[in-house]
């Protein structure tokens, strides 16, 4: 691919010049273009501003440009940031004042100047810039090796030394989803993320296809990804920008002093503040080159080829403190020293897991909770930063998150009007205390993903760790206002029970300081409305979390049996497809628990029910195997129908669809060595309808990153020599950890912005995230083609004359084999320890009655396992090699002396 890009050194055109008809603006349209060629691209600069206007890929059908130049003509007064615009903060060594440059922000035509050789084209950026500027800038676009570049020259034109406080680079691609069709979204827009990694950062442009190149933006010499930020503009314009339609763009910093002193000064950002001194006459270059990867797969090879910095952390940057991760470094300039911060906040030692000498393999323990970066320094001064986050123990996050929601967030006030006592409802870590009242009707009206987060996390977390004491909460909570207030008796679900209308309740006291004048503090009757399908799953997903507790902890609920859980899961099902419910034929949050419950249906040969809920999927089914993007939802564009059309679409063999909604995910759902954005799915406008602090922005780890998670994983296990579905699937699944505090509050998502850094308030709609974790984590085996043998959520602890595994993910309840595409799930007990036999081809199971370390975990009366093959290997299934009975599908092993063992055969 290289060698091909080198070889067409013949494109290099003349520049041409067009011009088209444009609505008045200050960046030159009128004027024409400046277009060249290169191996990868068409490029196209506004002639005036010599910013960029078109990106357009060669060498493929698509064509695809990344550039929204189809819309310019709407982005083009002052204020709009283009790709080629520069922002800084500088200031004369010894005095405190920042003075800033903008070249967007009062755009004047830039003194283009004469280029030769390999300068396609350059300018003087003085007259778009403020009067009296420290800094002279020079901006240069040059072809270098094949490679599209981007320069800035920056030269200090004063007689005394300047410092550079901040530098930046804003990005404009084509995130833009106003006013278009699906088809024009999915097939013109894309997305981009960063790794804010110091010299071994770089940006990702990921057509939302999912199967186009993506675009690499790549640092140019001495240019650091130190800062990211979001670049505000006027938002009142056609185009909308930061909201659901446009995200907005952001900036490249390569300096950030200014800012840290300043807007930042309450966070403790990403990346070490730095500046830069320049003395009078001196002159610094910063760059951005632009690269295309072969495929969103590929993008690591393409920064192995690159020689950029490459890191792969396993099981990600999300770190359990009892769990080892390991750290595999690809560069090739040896590793100098490793530090962290905060000071012992990591420890590390060299590992010799790795293949191949291209890879430096360390072993990485946790020892304080909450952020950490972890700086590496290679011998020829490259710096790189690796951001993790270290939890406690991962089956303590969980035994913490639920006495939280039963105990603290737990409301009960037999006064309350709305029908709300006994819950667990939303919950304000800021003030520490429940949300009782928000002008957003939903989120302390048990309803929406954002108020029916709290008491959907506590359901599912009983089927994930039961605990008698919760079980006895929940099943009050479900007798007592699940079933009857928010669900009424012919199953159709509220929208919410919570509304604002002071005549109806004259005793209750609406808090004078809330605004209720906007469209979501509904009246009773939009509260009471029962037509959003998305409410209906969230209840559906709590009757079946309580049908498994009673199934397999028969001693756990008292207050109805396990049939009559799974036929409320049935009825609410059937309520929501009956046909006058809005949405049920959408692609829905957490459906993936409906196949679940499909599949227990199935195994307790409840015959009738099944083939209902079966004929209702296949008919929505139906539906998207008639579309080529049918993952609609409530918004313009979304990534919550993705998971629901993969579920029934593999189960109805239906590939091509499955495939679509699969890679719509990967270009939507990163890897990168950054615990923030590694399997974080793309949110961004939820914070208005769920947060405390309520804005447009790109949300770490919301709900986007447990459930989309749910297709990736799932496909790894048909496909398990996929390593890169496990890589960004157990990301997304780990994601939810990191939400839950100390304490075991769990936070709807954190704040992504520069100058906030921090988790939201609200509990909001966390549960949804929980879900997707609590249904597929597990422990994965893998033997890593570069790696060896590997534990996501566990420890690798031999590997001869057996292969050896702690398991140490969140549930202990599942494990998957991936040579033997064998899927091991306890409906009861816990996994302690698996031995695999390559040469037999054995698997021995070491299972213990709970998940040791938590006291409130119920313990199995008998383990209850259940055995698949998910891949198509040919292996068949595992089967144990003693003589045991099945009951409902799950061989039943018996407890001795508090443990069990038994070999599985094939």
């Amino acid at each position: 691919m290289r060698a091909l890009h080198l070889s067409a050194l013949a494109f290099l055109l003349v520049p041409a010049y067009f011009c088209v008809a444009q609505s008045s603006g200050t960046l030159g349209l009128q004027d024409g273009f400046l277009s060249f060629d290169t191996p990868s691209f068409s490029v196209q600069l506004v002639k005036d501003s010599q910013t960029l206007y078109s990106l357009t890929t060669k060498g493929n059908a698509s064509a695809f440009d990344f550039i929204p130049s189809d819309v310019m003509s709407q982005r083009q007064a002052n204020g709009n940031y283009h790709l080629g615009d520069l922002t800084f903060r500088a200031r004369v060594v010894g005095s405190s004042a920042w003075t800033s440059g903008d070249t967007s922000a009062k755009r004047q035509v830039v003194a283009a100047l004469n280029v030769s050789g390999s300068t396609l084209a350059a300018a003087d950026l003085t007259p778009t810039l403020p009067n009296g500027t420290l800094l002279s800038i020079t901006r240069r676009w040059v072809l270098s090796d094949g490679d599209l570049q981007l320069l800035f020259d920056v030269k200090n034109s004063q007689q005394q030394a300047i410092e550079i406080g901040a530098i930046g680079a804003p990005l404009e691609f084509n995130n833009i989803f106003t006013g278009r069709t699906a088809a024009q979204t999915n097939e013109l827009c894309s997305l981009f993320d960063p790794y804010i990694g110091q010299d071994a950062g770089y940006v990702q442009v990921t057509p939302l296809l999912g199967t186009l190149p993506p675009l690499l933006v790549l640092p140019v010499g001495k240019s650091p990804l130190e800062g990211w930020r979001f670049l505000p503009e006027d938002t009142s314009t056609s185009l909308g920008y930061q909201s659901q339609t446009f995200e907005g763009l952001y900036e490249w910093q390569f300096h950030t002093l200014a800012y840290a002193e300043n807007e930042w000064k309450n966070v403790t950002p990403w990346n070490a503040p730095s500046s830069a001194i320049l003395q009078p006459g001196e002159t610094r270059t910063y760059g951005l080159r632009f690269v295309l990867a072969p495929s969103i797969r590929e993008i690591e090879s393409e920064l192995v080829a690159a020689k950029r910095p490459v890191a792969v952390g396993i099981p990600g940057y999300i770190l359990p403190s009892d769990q080892p991760g390991k750290l595999f470094l690809n560069f090739p300039s040896p590793v100098k020293s490793l530090s962290v911060s905060p000071a012992g906040a990591l420890s590390w030692a060299k590992n010799s897991d790795a293949k191949t000498q291209e890879w430096t393999g360390y072993t990485i323990t946790g020892h304080a909770w909450g952020r950490s970066r972890l700086t590496i320094t290679y011998a020829d001064g490259t710096v790189q930063t690796v951001h993790y986050y270290v939890t406690k123990p991962a089956v303590e996050v969980l035994s913490d998150l639920g006495t939280f929601l039963t105990t603290e967030s737990w409301f009960d006030d037999p006064t309350d009007p709305f029908g709300r006592s006994p819950s667990v409802i939303s919950y304000d870590r800021e003030v520490n205390a429940v949300v009782r009242d928000d002008p957003r009707a939903w989120i302390p009206g048990l309803s929406d993903e954002a108020g029916a987060g709290s008491w959907l996390a506590a359901s599912v977390k009983q089927f994930a760790q039961p605990s008698a004491a919760e079980v006895a909460k929940m099943e009050e909570f479900i007798n007592e206002t699940l079933w009857g207030s928010i669900q009424n008796a012919d199953g159709t679900v509220k929208k919410s029970v919570y509304f604002y209308q002071p005549n109806l309740v004259p005793e209750y006291d609406y808090p004078s300081s809330i605004f209720w004048g906007n469209w979501w503090s509904w009246n009773q009757a939009a509260s009471f409305a029962t037509d959003r399908a998305y409410d209906y799953v969230h209840v559906i997903a709590a009757y079946w979390s309580l049908y498994r507790v009673a199934r397999n902890y028969p001693d756990l609920a008292q207050a109805h049996t396990w049939e009559w859980y799974l036929n409320q899961a049935v009825l609410t099902v059937a309520t929501m497809t009956g046909g006058r419910v809005g949405y049920a034929d959408d692609g829905l949050m957490e459906e993936t628990v409906i196949r679940y419950l499909l599949d227990d249906l199935k195994r307790e040969g409840l015959t009738a029910n099944a083939t209902l809920i079966e004929s209702r999927m296949r008919a929505r089914e139906t539906i998207w195997a008639g579309e080529r993007y049918p993952f609609g939802s409530e918004m313009a564009w979304d990534s919550t129908g993705q998971e629901g059309v993969y579920a029934w679409a593999t189960y109805f063999n239906d590939t091509t669809t499955a495939i679509n909604a699969l890679n719509s995910i990967l270009a939507y759902q990163p890897t990168v060595p950054h615990w923030g954005y590694n399997g974080n799915a793309r949110r961004y406008w939820d914070n208005v309808y769920g947060g405390k602090l309520q804005r447009i922005e790109r949300q770490i780890h919301h709900y986007g990153s447990g459930l989309n998670a749910i297709p990736l994983i799932s496909q790894f296990r048909a496909t398990p020599t996929d390593d890169y579905l496990l890589r960004v699937g157990f990301a997304g699944l780990s994601g939810p950890l990191s939400n839950v505090d100390q304490g075991g509050f769990a936070s709807a998502s954190f704040h992504s912005f520069a100058d906030t850094l921090k988790w939201d308030g609200y509990s909001g709609d966390y549960g949804p995230n929980f879900v997707g974790h609590a249904l597929e984590m597990g422990t994965y085996v893998v033997d890593h083609p570069d790696f060896g043998w590997q534990a996501f959520g566990g420890d690798v602890v031999a590997t001869a004359p057996t292969v050896r595994v702690r398991t140490l993910d969140s549930l202990r309840r599942r494990v998957f084999i991936a040579p033997l595409g064998a899927w091991l799930n306890l409906d009861a007990g816990a996994f302690e320890e698996v031995d695999l036999d390559t040469e037999k081809e054995t698997v021995t199971l070491t299972i213990v009655p709970s998940a040791p370390g938590v006291s409130s975990a119920a313990s199995a009366p008998v383990a209850r396992l259940v055995v698949t093959n998910t891949a198509n290997n040919g292996l068949g299934v595992l089967k144990p090699s003693v003589n045991l009975t099945q009951d409902a599908g799950a061989w039943v092993i018996p407890f001795k002396n508090g443990v069990a063992s038994v070999t599985l055969v094939l």
